[in-house]
């Protein structure tokens, strides 16, 4: 019971801790791309404390409910938004005798249990009483269906090379090799599952310039907040899940297994940060077309190139 309490413990703190430390990231380095200085005094060093700031700042605003508002339904959205990628986290191994849940079933788990928190979105645009809102839920509902199918398929990929669905077992089984081999699958993993997160490029739902903040339009203070807690830790579980089903998880010489996926992990996110800097918002047509022209044809590539190697050899 002890192990059990630690262990979830620690889940805990980096669910706290990592979405955090992203979000500050993500704020200084957009700031040296754009070349712009951004806030630096809060806190001294490089405006450290900044987003310290920005919590307490949101803590303090009002928490307003629009009058025609589902209460209920609004209410929870954050919640839905927020709770399935700490549940993700339970079932992800950080070290060779570190996971606080070892399911026979991991991979499919965690990809059913990512899916739920595009719901907070969809609830939020329905329940908001807002036009803006509704066709941003709506669009988040057509991304989530689009690029779920090459994201599962990229995993299929993988569960079949490691000839088991267990996320300790992918990454005990995974050799240096399969880092050209399954190059293809990681890539549409990892594209899919931007858009799932609706991160630029793939922001369409939000889209400020066309409908203000998309489904969370109507939301103020801590709620807001809490959606934007789960976007950055969507990155952080997103980043998780690329580096033990591609990147070989704790693998790598030297250092600590646990030390090497934090690497692997903070490495992807920031290559979640450039990509927003570096890429313009997708239209509708080319977001789909993306998703059913191209990912959707290179997981199946993959996937058929993944059961050619396996009967070979």
């Amino acid at each position: 019971m002890l192990d059990v309490a630690l262990s979830f413990a620690v889940i805990l703190v980096v669910f706290l801790a990592l979405p955090l430390i992203v979000g500050q990231t993500e704020h200084k380095v957009m700031a040296h791309m754009q070349s712009r200085l951004g806030p630096m005094y809060a806190g001294g060093f490089h405006g450290w404390a900044q987003l310290i700031a920005d919590g307490v700042k949101f803590a303090q605003k009002e928490d307003v409910i629009p009058a025609a508002a589902d209460r209920r339904v609004f209410m929870i959205a954050p919640g839905v938004a927020l709770v399935p990628y700490l549940v993700v986290l339970i079932a992800i191994p950080f070290d060779r005798d570190f996971v606080a849940v070892d399911l026979s079933l991991g991979l499919f788990f965690v990809l059913a249990v990512m899916g739920v928190g595009v719901l907070g979105s969809i609830m939020a645009g329905w329940a908001s009483a807002n036009k803006y809102s509704v066709l941003g839920g709506m669009r988040s509902a057509a991304q989530l269906m689009s690029y779920e199918l090459p994201l599962v398929l990229a995993a299929a990929s993988v569960a079949m090379a490691a000839g088991t669905l267990s996320l300790p077992g992918i990454v005990e089984a995974w050799q240096w090799w399969w880092l050209p081999w399954q190059a293809v699958g990681g890539v549409v993993f990892f594209v899919a599952g931007l858009a799932e997160l609706r991160r630029p490029p793939f922001d369409m739902p939000i889209a400020e310039s066309e409908i203000i903040m998309g489904p969370m339009t109507e939301y103020t203070g801590m709620r807001f907040a809490l959606f934007m807690l789960a976007e950055y830790a969507g990155i952080v579980v997103l980043s998780f899940l690329t580096t033990v089903l591609f990147l070989g998880g704790w693998h790598g010489p030297f250092l600590p297994g646990w030390l090497w996926t934090l690497v692997k992990v903070f490495a992807l996110a920031f290559v979640v940060i450039w990509l927003r800097v570096t890429y313009p918002r997708l239209r509708e047509d080319q977001l789909q077309k993306l998703a059913w022209a191209v990912l959707v044809p290179l997981a199946l590539f993959q996937l058929a190139l993944t059961g050619v190697v396996k009967v070979l050899v």
